[in-house]
């Protein structure tokens, strides 16, 4: 755990989140800013500052997150599709250097990116 970053705190339980999984390896709760009616961020538990750092030592947390969004999306009812999204470093969009996905669903997407 890295005390200095706001994902590992959540996990944690120091900062309040709205959790919907959690098992040995991967944390989930609500964005507090959501883009969608469904907007959760699937956090492994071992700090790994972004896709950049998953290596052989820590990639079976990635598979582990990926895992739990197959549950989580079928939890949420997001069976007509959902949208898995990693920012990568600053110019990427990432705010907060823990490696996280963005399940984002719960309406029709538009195939635009940006």
């Amino acid at each position: 755990m890295d005390q200095d970053c706001l994902f590992c705190r959540i996990i944690a339980g120091e900062i309040p989140s709205s959790k919907v999984y959690e098992d040995e390896y991967v944390f989930a709760f609500r964005d507090i800013n959501p883009q969608a009616p469904v907007h959760i961020l699937v956090v492994p538990k071992k700090h790994i500052c972004c896709a950049c750092g998953i290596n052989e030592n820590n990639s079976l947390y990635v598979a582990k997150c990926f895992e739990a969004i197959a549950k989580i999306a079928k939890q949420e009812g997001l069976m007509n599709g959902f949208r898995v999204i990693n920012n990568c470093g600053e110019d990427g969009g990432q705010t907060v250097m823990h490696l996280h996905f963005h399940l984002i669903g719960g309406v029709k997407l538009s195939e635009k990116i940006l």
